[in-house]
């Protein structure tokens, strides 16, 4: 919309989204998004896109004044024909907003692909979940491709030692967050909702991971490259483990708790793996970090 030639492989990777994982303790499907996603955001700038808009919680004093600024700014970014997008506008996830009425959003996404309106933009926010993300994305100039990857690469290390800067209580990333999930299985205790979410959206960014690391080697020195093969081959090698237990619960599931203790055996040797390829993926991605 904006006019960007990034791919959507480049996306997911220059912003380490590709590359993260986020796992709750009993796989709850809060996952993929219960984490500190600043620096997300803030990577998003190597690749020309400058992400601005409100974050705040119900629980917060200055909700209300947060919930106008956001009604606000959005209406002022559309006027412009600025994109802009807003969490738990329908379902708890990521919609599009597409336009405004007097009264509120217009928006599609998940369960609204077609579109729908009007959300009252002071509804927003007034959930369970009691939060409001509403962003509006600009374009600005891109980092050269050297620093967009090895500061991708350096949040992607720093992430994957579940750093309390970034990770929830009860939640855990890179191989501790394998743990957790392999755990759950072998406890009996994993949400079948939160299997199927995060087992494909996981999938999804490995698959992105390894496009990721084959436009990356085409980027920059040809020294680097026998690097870059060896880091495609572990991430495919995680990207195939995560589609396998994606494909074993499928989305959407029934809910309850997975009951299927051999199904859940089975996840848990693919899910060890898949821990197994990462962990060697990390160690060849700091030895790219380190010389780019």
């Amino acid at each position: 919309y904006l006019g960007s030639d990034v791919t959507d492989a480049w996306l997911f990777g220059a912003t380490g989204h590709a590359l993260v994982l986020n796992i709750h303790e009993v796989v709850c499907p809060s996952g993929p998004t219960t984490w500190k996603t600043e620096r997300m955001f803030e990577l998003g700038k190597n690749i020309g896109c400058d992400v601005d808009g409100v974050f705040t919680f119900k629980k917060m004093d200055d909700f209300q004044e947060k919930k106008k600024q956001a009604w606000e700014e959005t209406k002022k970014a559309l006027d412009e024909n600025i994109p802009c997008y807003g969490w738990e506008l329908e379902i708890p996830e990521f919609y599009v907003v597409n336009g405004y009425d007097d009264e509120g959003y217009y928006y599609s996404g998940p369960q609204c692909d077609e579109g729908k309106g009007v959300k009252p933009w002071m509804d927003l926010g007034e959930t369970d979940i009691g939060v409001i993300e509403m962003y509006n994305v600009r374009r600005r100039e891109p980092a050269d491709d050297a620093k967009t990857i090895r500061e991708a690469l350096e949040f992607v290390l720093e992430m994957s030692k579940s750093p309390e800067k970034w990770i929830l209580e009860k939640y855990k990333s890179g191989p501790e967050g394998y743990d957790l999930w392999i755990k759950a299985l072998e406890d009996g205790k994993a949400d079948s909702w939160g299997m199927a979410y995060n087992s494909v959206v996981w999938s999804e960014c490995r698959a992105y991971a390894v496009q990721f690391l084959k436009e990356a080697k085409g980027r920059v020195d040809a020294e680097l490259g026998r690097l870059f093969d060896e880091a495609i081959e572990h991430y495919q090698h995680v990207s195939t483990n995560i589609e396998t237990v994606s494909n074993m619960f499928p989305f959407p599931p029934k809910g309850g708790e997975v009951e299927d203790t051999e199904l859940c055996l089975s996840a848990t040797r693919y899910l060890k793996a898949a821990k197994d390829a990462e962990e060697k993926g990390l160690a060849t991605l700091e030895n790219i970090a380190s010389k780019l």
